[in-house]
């Protein structure tokens, strides 16, 4: 149990700094080409920083555990939005000016709808994870070409600051666009192998560990940089990374885990994630928005999404453990 523990926490650290260095050099290799920085920002970061919840959920399901890859997934969306959002929301009121953003949070509540309403009957199948990858790219498209409509959108001028303050030569940018790549799936492997040995250690379903330590561990990317964002005042930028990872993760991660092996899905899934999921993507809906105004999420409202994961997580511990 102690080498699983030692796993874990050795790949998740390692991790969470490939996926650093992959988004580094994927963006700034990306710029030296020419690529818009709204696109860079929606598409290159938007996938780099959602990399560790892809690779890990990949492995997973190929290795016959779809608990693992399905808890990685609806998990990080839980704590992107109740944790991270959360912490974010306690330090600095969250308000949300991107016209961009507006129209994202609802597609999002609509994705997450459609998301549950597909497993209702119990399976993810090849057909479905095919539709969840169909829907995801056509969003692609759709983002790129609504963010290349509005240019003056403060979204790009954020993301145009962020790759200003990472510039680094191309060969650098090639090599950690390459490294960072390699190793994100060199430590999902050693993170995969220490979770499920972890779950067998403690007699637990892998799906526990992929809801708690996997999915946590995974978000710490949209952990920093939203905080990072928040303390800069770049609001909008701070709700476009969950945003766009809750995105990457309902259709893109599910898709690609469906699509490597059909997943039967867990009553408890059904019965008790999907509904949180579902229940806190409604309350950033409903909270961003602002349909009189600008959107805004208080700090009281920051504490009671933290208190919904504090509780969530207690309860998942207290039922299994």
């Amino acid at each position: 149990m102690l080498i699983a523990l030692l796993a874990i926490a050795v790949g998740l650290i390692l991790l969470v700094w490939s996926a650093d260095r992959f988004v580094e050099g994927s963006a700034v290799t990306a710029g030296y080409f020419g690529m818009p920085p709204l696109l860079i920002g929606m598409v290159v970061v938007g996938f780099g920083t959602s990399a560790p919840e892809m690779v890990v959920s990949a492995l997973a399901a190929s290795q016959g555990n779809p608990g693992l890859a399905l808890g990685n997934a609806y998990g990080s969306n839980i704590t992107n939005i109740a944790l991270i959002l959360g912490i974010t929301a306690l330090m600095a009121p969250i308000a949300v000016h991107s016209q961009v953003m507006r129209k994202e949070l609802p597609i999002l509540t609509l994705v997450t709808l459609f998301a549950v309403w597909q497993l209702l009957d119990g399976t993810l199948s090849t057909l479905d994870a095919a539709v969840l990858l169909g829907v995801f790219f056509a969003l692609i498209g759709w983002s790129i070409w609504s963010g290349m409509r509005t240019p003056d959108d403060p979204m790009a001028t954020e993301v145009s600051a962020e790759l200003e303050t990472h510039a680094m030569p191309i060969r650098k940018a090639l090599f950690w666009l390459a490294a960072g790549l390699v190793l994100l799936i060199i430590s999902s492997r050693i993170l995969v192998w220490g979770a499920v040995d972890l779950a067998t250690a403690f007699g637990v379903g892998d799906l526990i560990i992929g809801l708690t330590i996997v999915a946590v561990g995974t978000s710490l990317p949209e952990l920093a940089s939203s905080i990072i964002a928040a303390r800069k005042g770049e609001h909008d930028l701070a709700l476009g990374n969950i945003l766009g990872s809750n995105l990457f993760n309902t259709l893109a991660v599910v898709g690609i885990a469906g699509l490597i092996t059909p997943i039967s899905v867990a009553d408890e899934v059904l019965i008790r994630d999907l509904p949180v999921m579902a229940g806190l993507t409604l309350a950033l809906f409903v909270l961003g928005y602002g349909f009189r105004g600008p959107g805004r999420i208080n700090r009281l409202e920051g504490a009671a999404l933290l208190a919904v994961f504090v509780g969530y997580t207690t309860y998942l511990l207290i039922t299994n453990f």
